[in-house]
């Protein structure tokens, strides 16, 4: 093959990733019959077959594989070359695009966040929502430009990301302040059959405090389960029970839910990260989040 057609390796790319001619054909606004005749032109110009027809579906041939991986690649730096000359471009907004992972307390992304308003250049933040593998997707064809995770980019996965360490924070236990009394003596302990606000089983914090629960001989009195953390503290704050949040925001807690803290687990951390496309942060939005995150939130609540 002398001579690359990008055309025709847009069409191939975006059907790979489609998963098939016909939805190719709505994404790019072109006819299956032009999409399926420039696909050719690329296998004969390649010398090989890039997909194995079953009935109606395709799937990658080995060379397509190959084939698919420099195309990604060369997509990916198209979009990103788009978007730095988008951002240097001058009195032009620069639009952030955050992915928030749904496990995150909504005030650790709100401190991480908040400095990039603050920036002289005209920064508009937007916040998405989701699970870490979606956004991560997303990341990936350039729909969000940072991901906030409390988790680094899963090993195996086929995403070019990078995970960036903001810090870590100890967990520790809260009540309501006219509460607090009842469980400041004796903490841990006092926690045995307490009423207690928990995230779901099904989340990584909540199975690290059964774990010590369990070491401990601590049997709290689970009397909700919560997968949005600001919910949870909600009903903390109606003093329904007791319940965990990270250190490092603990004085906003105490402030904004009426709160007290009543101890501190230092056997259990959270680490948070930012994820990005490129290894080397250049967004100023981005490189202003990080810093500050390490500087101001992290820096004595990780020890």
């Amino acid at each position: 093959m002398t001579h690359l057609n990008y055309n025709h390796l847009l069409y191939f790319w975006t059907v790979a990733r489609e998963g098939s001619i016909a939805r190719a054909s709505e994404v790019l606004h072109i006819t299956p019959q032009t999409i399926s005749g420039q696909i050719k032109v690329l296998e004969n110009s390649i010398g090989s077959p890039l997909f194995n027809r079953s009935g109606r579906g395709l799937t990658l041939s080995e060379t397509g594989r190959l084939v698919n991986v420099y195309a990604e690649e060369i997509f990916s730096l198209g979009s990103e070359l788009a978007q730095t000359v988008k951002d240097q471009t001058i009195g032009q907004s620069t639009e952030l695009v955050v992915g928030v992972v749904d496990s995150i307390p909504k005030l650790i992304a709100y401190r991480t966040l908040a400095p990039s308003l603050e920036l002289d250049e005209d920064i508009k933040v937007v916040c998405i929502e989701g699970d870490l593998e979606n956004l991560l997707a997303d990341l990936s064809v350039h729909r969000v430009g940072l991901v906030l995770s409390d988790r680094p980019v899963p090993t195996g996965l086929n995403v070019k990301a990078y995970s960036h360490l903001l810090g870590e924070s100890q967990v520790s236990f809260f009540v309501r302040q006219n509460l607090a009394k009842d469980y400041l003596h004796d903490f841990p302990n006092s926690l045995d059959r307490a009423p207690m606000l928990l995230p779901l089983q099904s989340s990584q914090l909540r199975r690290n405090l059964d774990d010590w629960f369990e070491q401990n001989n601590i049997a709290p009195k689970v009397v909700a389960e919560f997968g949005d953390s600001a919910l949870l503290k909600a009903f903390g704050e109606a003093g329904t029970g007791v319940y965990p949040a990270p250190d490092a925001i603990s004085d906003h807690i105490e402030k904004m839910y009426d709160a007290k803290k009543i101890g501190t687990v230092k056997e259990i951390k959270e680490s948070y990260y930012a994820i990005s496309p490129e290894r080397k942060l250049k967004h100023p939005g981005v490189k202003q989040i990080t810093k500050f995150a390490r500087s101001n939130i992290f820096k004595a609540k990780s020890n």
